[in-house]
């Protein structure tokens, strides 16, 4: 599905993060499993990750990136019109974890609900809220992309041990200024290849985890060398055709924000998408693998770094399990 706003409706008119204060560094995990430094770091980028300590939910999380996206946007809770949570790792199984947001923040004129989109969750809750925002009663919505993805890590699995990390991102989006806007979305999907990136644990295919023998259903699975090849496919095809289903030339883009899974797979869809890494930004060496919140966390860090600046254009793409994938292109 793709979404060209040739006049935007709607803005990002605010960003917060949030990540915990636990830090899991390279060092941390030669002492969990058979692994180094040099060897994550040369295969992923990753130097450290955010951890939660024990107790803290996900709502947690979101409410602290939350109210920073509020702040900024100038919008007091109670005039939000809808939360929307993107996450694989809410709080309970239901209620939505966008409800307990609304809890904490006194949203209480707002509709809550959550999306499950793995990591491209943010793009797609983007897609959402700027196709919620031409309705004329719409006028601001806040979109959080989250995750506690310690809760279902395998820390004694090596290949997947290493990746994942913990925090939450948010937006505030209101009726776009005229100029500043969401210039186009585009999100897509593709079940067939599902079990290649999965938690199969805790839905009503295996209800509960005890009855489970085999050790891989209760944590996220990936086939690591399938997934990257597609990951780099996909973002790349994302991010050609929101370009030039909107206009652009790549040399209009300012700043490409990709998910920040691993170092090679940003690398290598800068290089086809002919945009030089000094245009990319990347911080997976500090957080690791945060899914639906790795993107909102990197545009909330480049905004707040001065690399994205009044009228500049931002090019965000991404993919996940499912599988799926997007892109956005906004103007600031």
């Amino acid at each position: 599905m793709i979404e060209v706003n040739l006049n935007p409706v709607s803005m990002i008119a605010g960003t917060g993060s949030y990540t915990p204060g636990k830090i899991l560094t390279n060092a941390d995990l030669e002492k969990m499993v058979d692994t180094s430094d040099e060897w994550i770091r040369t295969r992923t980028g990753i130097r450290e990750r955010a951890i939660v300590e024990n107790g803290t939910v996900t709502s947690d999380l979101c409410k602290e990136a939350a109210l920073k996206a509020l702040e900024e946007a100038k919008v007091l809770p109670k005039n939000l019109d809808a939360i929307i949570v993107a996450t694989i790792t809410g709080d309970v199984r239901f209620p939505a974890t966008a409800c307990y947001v609304q809890e904490k923040i006194g949203a209480v004129n707002a509709v809550a609900f959550d999306l499950s989109a793995a990591c491209s969750g943010f793009i797609y809750a983007l897609a959402i809220a700027d196709n919620m925002l031409k309705a004329p009663e719409n006028k601001n919505i806040l979109i959080i992309g989250t995750e506690i993805l310690s809760s279902i890590t395998n820390w004694k699995d090596r290949n997947t041990a290493i990746l994942f990390g913990d925090g939450a991102g948010a937006c505030t989006i209101k009726k776009s200024d005229g100029k500043s806007g969401i210039l186009g979305t585009y999100i897509q999907s593709d079940g067939r290849l599902s079990k290649l990136l999965t938690m199969q644990a805790g839905g009503t295919k295996y209800p509960d985890p005890k009855d489970i023998t085999d050790e891989k259903l209760k944590y996220i699975s990936m086939e690591g060398r399938e997934v990257f090849k597609h990951a780099v496919k996909k973002m790349v095809d994302a991010a050609k055709l929101i370009i030039r289903e909107v206009g652009l030339k790549n040399s209009d883009i300012k700043l490409l924000i990709p998910h920040q899974a691993n170092i090679r797979i940003i690398e290598a869809v800068a290089k086809k998408i002919k945009i030089p890494m000094e245009k990319v930004f990347v911080n997976v060496d500090k957080y690791g693998n945060t899914s639906a919140a790795s993107i909102p966390i990197a545009l909330d860090e480049a905004r707040k770094e001065g690399k994205i600046n009044k009228e500049d254009i931002c090019l965000m793409v991404v993919f996940g399990g499912g599988f799926t994938w997007g892109s956005a292109v906004v103007r600031f």
